[in-house]
């Protein structure tokens, strides 16, 4: 397709389409509440104006989540000119000049027409969709709203036109103390079990738990962190009132009323196979860093992995049996030294946590009574036979020490209950057989 120069002021129909969506002469308008909110469906009268929130819903049906070529028009143009221009189908021949060139020099193809041509195909009214989210209990939210997390921006390009948020809990304070919990959908007892007492312990220290919902580990670390009562985030690759998988009805009612359940795509959207590797790369972003609990060798917690590593977010694996091949994954990034292992939620919150105040305790082994003997005494006292008695002559040749240090070793060793002296000799109390 040809482009041609557009112009905001001289197309009187793209105009009134978006006049008329961001509600200053419909009902829209009327339905704002006290705080100025377009149709309830968003919560902050301070952030972007009616039309530019309301074009952003329409790019969000007219563009997939992730299009790069989508976000550098908002950025040129703002949503309200990107958004007519996509309308239309048409683009500015600047941009078009330059996105061929981009194309180009990265060697790849670029068919500006066809794209241009699929967001005009998609084009509904916003405000149908507004008012659908806002009749489900999803509400928008874009950038520059007060709960907005800023830490989305770290993705440039492949920023979030906006985010459909269903949920009692706000996504910007749930997420600035969070982790997400990824790995298989096929998990095994051992992976859902660390997800679930990760999750539950890392709630209890005031982390927001965040997973994808699905089958395995993402549903495991869900429950877990409802299970501390804190608020967990669902990110899903589908619209807010899509339910997928469907079994998972219960637990994102569950979420909901504890924490939110947030999209990319429109209500009624559903998933594809692309769109679950797309939505990875806001699972990565949300959070301050990523554990992988299981995953095998081609596994999506991978990519949120690659996403996460992509972002210089903390990267952290758990290992499994050498065996399971649901665990290779997770080998796989601690071999190549990109993920860090992790055995605990102490271990995690130590890495993603404050410098200084969040450190894990060591981990040591149980501490025995003869660990604070010194070395002479430690080996008098394997001198000592484990059955029957010996006299201090022999003790002190087998411990390599003459016979006075053997003596005093032995009174020390009597003292602190290990030995003690009988008939035949010296020999070891029951204490210090353990």
């Amino acid at each position: 397709m040809e482009t041609t120069e557009f112009s905001t002021g001289g197309d009187a129909p793209a105009r009134d389409a978006i006049s008329q969506a961001a509600g200053t002469s419909t009902p829209i308008g009327d339905a704002e509440g006290a705080n100025g909110e377009v149709g309830g469906a968003t919560g902050d009268a301070t952030g972007p104006g009616r039309a530019d929130r309301l074009a952003r819903v329409a790019i969000m049906r007219m563009a997939e989540a992730g299009d790069a070529v989508m976000s550098r028009l908002i950025a040129r143009f703002g949503p309200v000119g990107a958004m007519e221009q996509a309308r239309r189908g048409v683009l500015d021949p600047d941009f078009a000049r330059d996105e061929k060139e981009r194309a180009e020099a990265s060697r790849r193809h670029l068919d500006l027409g066809r794209h241009a041509a699929a967001w005009a195909a998609r084009y509904t009214d916003p405000a149908c969709d507004l008012e659908q989210g806002m009749r489900r209990g999803a509400r928008l939210v874009v950038p520059g709203d007060v709960e907005w997390p800023t830490q989305l921006d770290d993705l440039g390009q492949a920023r979030p036109f906006g985010l459909w948020v269903d949920g009692q809990a706000n996504l910007r304070f749930s997420c600035l103390r969070s982790v997400s919990v990824v790995g298989a959908r096929a998990a095994t007892a051992y992976g859902t079990t660390v997800a679930a007492e990760f999750a539950m312990s890392l709630g209890g220290r005031g982390w927001t738990v965040i997973s994808g919902g699905a089958y395995g580990i993402d549903g495991a670390a869900h429950r877990g962190a409802l299970a501390s009562g804190t608020p967990t985030v669902v990110v899903l690759a589908c619209g807010t009132d899509v339910c997928y998988p469907s079994a998972h009805e219960d637990l994102f009612g569950a979420v909901r009323r504890q924490g939110v359940v947030i999209s990319e795509w429109p209500p009624g959207a559903h998933p594809t196979r692309l769109r679950f590797l797309i939505r990875n790369r806001v699972i990565a972003a949300l959070s301050r860093g990523t554990v992988v609990v299981q995953a095998a060798a081609r596994s999506g917690a991978l990519n949120t992995a690659t996403h996460a590593w992509g972002l210089n977010r903390q990267l952290m694996a758990v290992p499994g049996p050498i065996t399971t091949e649901v665990s290779a994954g997770c080998h796989v990034l601690i071999r190549q030294g990109k993920a860090v292992c992790v055995t605990s939620a102490e271990e995690i919150v130590e890495l993603v946590g404050s410098i200084g105040d969040d450190l894990a305790p060591e981990q040591r082994g149980p501490v025995r009574p003869r660990d604070g003997l010194n070395d002479e005494t430690r080996r008098v006292l394997e001198a000592i036979p484990a059955r029957g008695a010996t006299g201090p002559a022999v003790i002190a040749v087998a411990a390599g020490v003459d016979i006075g240090t053997a003596l005093a070793c032995l009174g020390a060793l009597a003292a602190a209950g290990f030995v003690e002296n009988v008939d035949r000799g010296w020999r070891l109390r029951p204490a210090a057989r353990e």
